[in-house]
């Protein structure tokens, strides 16, 4: 829904003059000397890539899958199952669909009395019910930072937030063609979507593995609250 701005140009006016100045209605971007945060990782090949994504795996308590599309569905069915089953909620994305697993989420888990929910708009506050009733919750990265582990989540009508984080168990399915060397791309990858006029996300969520504090001490205690412990399932798309 866009809105109006009412006196915009007055009150710029006025700022402007305080501060002893025209009003700047352009503005052109500096070209810095310097641009160390190009350089981490420039080099590196997807594969390369996965590797540091393994690596640092290792120090945010995450576990790491990695599995071809063929065996998704088998491997994401074990794991379900060594983390206790349902209840499970799940995005309504059709790229389950596409990664195969729509049989083992509509069919094979509810044959098995598995309480498998997928979100639905139409259903307001009894998404967000579920999900914190939920054991497991399962989303899909949009991009993948190898540097920092952190798996990239765009919210919206049909991927509510709160299967990321209010579930004990969080799987987040991760693509190989996602994957990217840190932030930066990152945030070029958003930015490109504004400047060529997409539909932002109504929430990016950046998330780094299960949830962690160490406020008191300086003492890392992992699993403070939802998710207790995050997979990440690496799947070869390219």
């Amino acid at each position: 829904m866009k809105g109006t701005i009412q006196n915009r140009d007055t009150f710029l006016d006025q700022i402007a003059k305080q501060l002893g100045r025209e009003r700047r209605t352009t503005l052109t971007p500096p070209v810095w000397k310097h641009n160390p945060q190009e350089e981490v990782l420039k080099d590196a090949s997807v594969d390369e890539l996965v590797e540091v994504l393994k690596l640092q795996c290792t120090k945010i308590h995450t576990e790491l899958i990695m599995t071809s599309k063929s065996k998704l569905s088998e491997e994401l069915d074990k794991k379900i199952k060594e983390l206790g089953s349902g209840p499970i909620v799940t995005w309504k994305d059709e790229r389950f669909e596409r990664f195969g697993l729509q049989p083992l989420l509509k069919e094979k888990l509810p044959s098995e009395q598995e309480d498998v929910f997928e979100w639905n708009p139409d259903l307001g506050k009894e998404n967000i019910t579920k999900a914190e009733q939920a054991n497991i919750g399962i989303t899909i990265s949009e991009i993948t930072l190898a540097e920092s582990g952190t798996v990239v989540l765009y919210s919206g009508l049909n991927r509510g937030r709160t299967i990321s984080f209010l579930p004990t168990h969080s799987i987040v399915i991760v693509p190989k063609s996602t994957i990217v060397p840190r932030m930066t791309q990152a945030a070029k990858l958003i930015r490109k979507k504004v400047k060529n006029g997409e539909q932002v996300p109504s929430a990016i969520n950046f998330i780094t593995g299960p949830s962690n504090s160490a406020d008191i001490e300086m003492n890392l205690v992992v699993g403070v609250h939802g998710p207790v412990k995050a997979t990440y399932v690496l799947v070869e798309d390219l």
